[in-house]
C-alpha cells in the first residue's frame, strides 16, 4: 500500500507534470471505485490542474476548487502516460479503475491489482467532504506534531503500538511497511502496549518516526511514478525481508502473519530475543 512517502512523491510528480493543463475527460472503468455522485466527472471538462497534495494516504488533485481525490488502498497505483489512447476507456474486469486524460493526450491511469477492489475515488468541492480525510488524526510529519503531542496520544491507550501507529484517526500517513521500519529503528516490540511507554520511550519512538518518514520522502520525491515502488522496497530494512539478516545486528528477521497481512521484526533488536507467535496459529504473543 502506498504510504505517506509514496503519496507525497506522487502528489509532487502529478503537480510537476500536470499543473496548468486542462482536463479533456475522465473515463470511469470501474464504477465501484467512484464513491461520490453529487458532481459528475464530465463537469470537470476544461478545468485546469492547479496542483496536487497529500492528506494522510489520500492523493488530492486540485482542478480549480474541485478536487479529484483517491485512496489507492493496498493494490492501487497511479500510472502516468505521455500518450493515452484516444478512445474512451471501457468498463471491464481489468486493472484499470479510472483514466484522467489531459490536453495534449497525456494523463494518468488509476489501476488496481488483485481481486479485492478497494481503490476509492471522490470528486468533491472540499477535501473534508471525504469521510476518511475528515477523520484523520495529526499528520505524522506535521511540524506541530511534536514529541509531547505524540506522547499524549499514547496515554491510556491499551492498544498494541503497531496497530496504533497505523490507525489513521490517531496518526495520519503510516501503514504496515513504515510502522515495521519505525519500530525496528526505535527497538520496540510491535506488540508493546501504547499505554506502557515512558516519556523517554515515547520520545525515542517519535524521533524514529520522523527520521524514517523524512528519509523515505527525501528518497521518493523526484522519482518517476513508475520507479517509486522499487525505491520503497530498496529502502526497507525489515519489512518484507523475513528470513534475511538484520542489517543492524545480524539476527534473522522474523514474521508474524495475520489473516490478511503480516509484520516483520528483529527479535534481537526489538523483543529481547523472543520470537513472536504467528497469530494465525496461536492466541499467545510469544512462541514457547
Amino acid at each position: 500500500m502506498p504510504e505517506l512517502p509514496e503519496v507525497t512523491a506522487l502528489a509532487a510528480f502529478v503537480a510537476e507534470r500536470a499543473s496548468g493543463l486542462a482536463l479533456e475527460r475522465i473515463d470511469v472503468a470501474a464504477f465501484s471505485a467512484l464513491k461520490t455522485f453529487d458532481l459528475s466527472v464530465s463537469s470537470l471538462a476544461g478545468a485546469k490542474v492547479q496542483g496536487a497534495r497529500r492528506y494522510g494516504k489520500f492523493l488530492s488533485v486540485d482542478f480549480g476548487g474541485t478536487y479529484l481525490i483517491c485512496h489507492l488502498s493496498r493494490g492501487g497505483w497511479l500510472q502516468w502516460r505521455d500518450e493515452l489512447p484516444a478512445a474512451p476507456a471501457r468498463p471491464g474486469r481489468g486493472p484499470l479503475a479510472l483514466r484522467v486524460r489531459l490536453e495534449g493526450g497525456c494523463g494518468w491511469d488509476l489501476t488496481e491489482a488483485g481481486t479485492q477492489k478497494r481503490l476509492a475515488v471522490y470528486l468533491v468541492r472540499d477535501p473534508q467532504q471525504v469521510p476518511g480525510i475528515a477523520r484523520l488524526g495529526p499528520d505524522a510529519l506535521d511540524p506541530q506534531f511534536d514529541a509531547a503531542a505524540f506522547a499524549a496520544l499514547l496515554v491510556d491507550r491499551r492498544k498494541q503500538i503497531k496497530g496504533l501507529l497505523t490507525e489513521q484517526t490517531t496518526i495520519a500517513g503510516i501503514g504496515n511497511a513504515y510502522s515495521d521500519e519505525i519500530l525496528h529503528a526505535a527497538k520496540f516490540s510491535p506488540f508493546k502496549l501504547a499505554s506502557s511507554f515512558t516519556p523517554e520511550e515515547a520520545e525515542r519512538l517519535h524521533t524514529a518516526m520522523r527520521t524514517i518518514l523524512a528519509d523515505a520522502v527525501e528518497r521518493s520525491v523526484g522519482q518517476q511514478a513508475a520507479t517509486l515502488k522499487a525505491e520503497k522496497k530498496t529502502g526497507l530494512r525489515v519489512h518484507g525481508r523475513a528470513g534475511e539478516a538484520c542489517p543492524v545486528c545480524g539476527d534473522t528477521i522474523r514474521e508474524v502473519s495475520f489473516s490478511d497481512s503480516s509484520l516483520q521484526y528483529c527479535p534481537a533488536c526489538q523483543t529481547g530475543g523472543a520470537v513472536l507467535a504467528d497469530r494465525r496459529m496461536s492466541k499467545f504473543g510469544v512462541r514457547s
